[in-house]
């Protein structure tokens, strides 16, 4: 059993980028389905695809690279759980505004759902710090 479906997650998807993956299989919440829409908005990831194996759900993700040349480079550089089952960390709306000058994201719960740090400053709320990705 896992008790953090977030750790897990990111782990799986840091893992075959290291490895130069296509895809990799994540299993399902909704709140790792949001955390995945979001890196795919952002353009951390290419596509994502919910898919249904007998009676277990697990989310396919397509993994994006750069390539230079000849050397294909996983586009995120680090990504990073913040907030963990034994340790929450919790930020106010003023907090959470810029991540790495705007280069990268803080992914946050709110009462208005899972938003990029951008998005909550926007609509002037804080909530728990799930994940930084640049």
């Amino acid at each position: 059993m896992i008790n953090d479906m977030i750790a897990d997650s990111i782990t799986r998807i840091r893992n075959a980028g290291m490895r130069k993956q296509e895809v990799t299989k994540l299993l399902y919440s909704k709140i790792v389905e949001s955390i995945v829409k979001i890196l795919q908005d952002k353009g951390y990831i290419e596509s994502y695809k919910v898919v249904e194996e007998g009676n277990k759900k697990f989310i396919n993700v397509v993994l994006k690279y750069e390539e230079n040349g000849k050397v294909k480079k996983h586009v995120i550089n680090e990504i990073k759980r913040i907030s963990k089952p034994g340790r929450r960390i919790y930020k106010g709306k003023d907090e959470i505004k810029r991540f790495k000058n705007g280069y990268g994201t803080i992914i946050v719960s709110t009462s208005k759902g899972v938003l990029p740090n951008d998005e909550a400053y926007r609509l002037g709320v804080g909530g728990e710090v799930l994940l930084s990705v640049w």
